[in-house]
């Protein structure tokens, strides 16, 4: 089945006391749109985002989680989570995000996008969704979700196929680091074969396996 984007969502403005943003302010709300939307270089147009030291940036210009996960969570939690709940900007359906390879690239709509890093739950992301222990659930859980950067800039819309281009030959995944950086410090090794991994976490990695020598 080929994978497809389920919904596209723009974050809105949300003031709330959980907000990591200084001025109390969040972009994790995203909503569904009707249409197409210009995915850029440094993020989706027309997107809030509160806490830029944290969110956005190339390495982070869009998130994608998978329709499926939302699932599971809407099972667990015992209540409904509509597209955008988990803060993505892209829904996907039939799209194994958790399973996707580092540097591994996407044809969306007119885009192209490339796998970068799984996304880290943060305090804002519990209080929104008012589950005081979602960070622990969120880890055990090992469902990240997946960042990507922006290789060609272009419109993305709700329906567009979503087609794996190029896939690198390590094969390290978004579930791999995210659980390497969080419950299986054994994983580490593998993550400096992840070229196209963020720098910034390869160097946690060498950190954390010069620390365990």
């Amino acid at each position: 089945m080929t994978g497809r984007v389920a919904a596209v969502n723009l974050g809105v403005v949300t003031e709330a006391e959980w907000a990591g943003d200084a001025s109390g302010r969040s972009g994790i709300d995203k909503r569904p749109v009707d249409g197409p939307v210009l995915v850029r270089f440094d993020g989706v147009v027309g997107d809030f985002i509160g806490e830029r030291a944290h969110h956005g940036g190339p390495d982070q210009a869009v998130y994608a989680y998978a329709e499926e996960d939302a699932g599971w969570w809407a099972a667990e939690l015992g209540r409904a989570v509509r597209p955008g709940g988990f803060g993505e900007n892209l829904t996907t359906y039939a799209v194994d995000v958790t399973g996707a390879v580092i540097g591994e690239q996407w044809q969306v709509g007119a885009a192209l996008l490339q796998v970068t890093k799984p996304r880290t739950p943060c305090t804002t992301f519990a209080g929104y969704w008012g589950v005081p222990d979602l960070i622990k659930r969120f880890t055990a859980r090992a469902l990240p979700g997946a960042y990507l950067r922006v290789l060609r800039e272009g419109e993305v819309g709700p329906g567009d196929p979503v087609e794996v281009v190029e896939r690198p030959a390590h094969g390290v995944t978004i579930g791999e680091v995210f659980r390497a950086t969080s419950l299986e410090p054994e994983l580490l090794p593998r993550l400096l074969d992840a070229e196209d991994l963020p720098e910034k976490i390869r160097e946690k990695a060498r950190r954390r396996l010069a620390a365990r020598r």
